[in-house]
């Protein structure tokens, strides 16, 4: 990546971008230092390292299976460790940190609160103590010099059967902290019109929710969580790919589904890196984010495990500019996107678009004026 080209972002670009992220999990995100001091704290004592480094490679490479069952099952180990409010309140805290100094401006982090009971705690007060967290990273990042808002989607697990009152709850709080519901866990067997009764009541409570769908499972699961449930966004929806035959000359047809999703601006939650993972993708140059971008669907870039995927925004942004030779304009295109997917008020969605996103990608692209070749003299 070239510094002196006015567009071409280099790695200290990227971190410094202003970035959006739609698909991110609490516990998918914690720093290993913190779970080995919680599992110690709580008496947990099946982690497979002991050492923050060893523990981070270990997570990383068993979820590198090529399967999303297996990657999966990595989570047991980090819902172990957030089980109390001190827990859950930290991890959140950290987590608003991690992403605000890695150019977060805005975010939307999930949880499935059901996931958190095992001490003792109640539904509310799960989501009360990851409040707190994520306010308190908040005032801990802007006293850092980064400013970030973030918001709790609240999950329902797909194999399990409350989603309806987990929806009831991200209802609850809606004015609170949460913004807006989703449904996580295996897709295979477990489509999203099993919790037809949570999305139908989200719906009449005029509430947001995303569906993750497309990801390990086809086409199906992107039709059930559109046209059966009726979904705002689309937790990866990478298969929509399927959907899209590109010809030998380079011709694109897109099949009904896919042009309903572009042509009704449905916003997919992309995770290149995590897609790699799970073998949803094969590699960054042929990840189907490229053809979706230059077709003009509503693509966002996100993390969806940061731990699990040893990654960040600025990691996943700097795999793409490799990848497709994305340049500051293409990660504004991406970020405007995700603004304008997310689940806040629209003027207040205009305003992080117009007053924060903008003018700091416009400061970006200036930059090249000022160094050393940006004059010819």
């Amino acid at each position: 990546m070239n510094s002196d080209t006015p567009g071409t972002p280099t790695p200290d670009q990227i971190k410094r971008a202003p970035k959006v992220l739609l698909h991110d999990h609490l516990d998918g995100g914690l720093r290993p230092a913190t779970i080995i001091e919680l599992a110690r704290d709580c008496g947990y004592g099946d982690l497979p390292e002991t050492d923050p480094e060893k523990l981070g490679v270990w997570f990383r490479e068993a979820a590198d299976s090529g399967s999303l069952e297996r990657y999966l099952e990595t989570f047991a180990h980090t819902c172990a460790v957030m089980q109390t409010r001190e827990a859950l309140t930290r991890v959140a805290a950290e987590c608003a940190e991690d992403l605000a100094a890695d150019g977060v401006v805005y975010a939307e982090v999930r949880y499935a609160p059901e996931q958190h009971l095992t001490a003792g705690l109640t539904l509310e007060q799960v989501v009360e103590a990851v409040n707190e967290g994520f306010r308190e990273g908040e005032r801990r990042a802007l006293a850092a010099g980064h400013r970030i808002r973030v918001g709790a989607l609240l999950t329902a697990m797909r194999h399990a059967a409350r989603a309806l009152e987990i929806a009831e709850l991200a209802n609850r709080y809606r004015d609170n902290g949460v913004v807006g519901f989703d449904i996580a866990g295996a897709e295979a067997g477990h489509p999203p019109t099993r919790h037809l009764d949570a999305f139908e009541f989200l719906k009449r409570e005029n509430n947001h929710f995303t569906i993750h769908a497309g990801e390990a499972f086809g086409l199906p699961s992107i039709w059930q969580a559109l046209q059966w449930c009726g979904a705002d966004r689309l937790g990866h929806g990478v298969r929509i790919i399927d959907d899209i035959e590109v010809a030998d000359d380079g011709g694109v047809k897109l099949g009904r589904l896919a042009a309903y999703v572009r042509d009704k601006r449905i916003p997919l939650e992309m995770c290149p890196s995590s897609n790699l993972q799970t073998g949803a993708a094969t590699s960054y140059a042929e990840h189907p984010i490229g053809l979706l971008r230059r077709l003009h669907f509503r693509t966002t870039v996100n993390t969806d495990n940061r731990l699990m995927s040893g990654t960040s925004m600025s990691r996943e942004f700097e795999e793409l500019v490799k990848a497709f030779h994305y340049t500051l304009d293409d990660m504004q295109w991406f970020t405007v996107n995700a603004m304008k997917s997310a689940f806040i008020p629209f003027d207040e969605r205009l305003a992080m678009i117009n007053e924060v996103i903008k003018p700091g990608y416009a400061e970006l692209k200036s930059e090249w004026l000022f160094s050393s070749g940006g004059l010819n003299g």
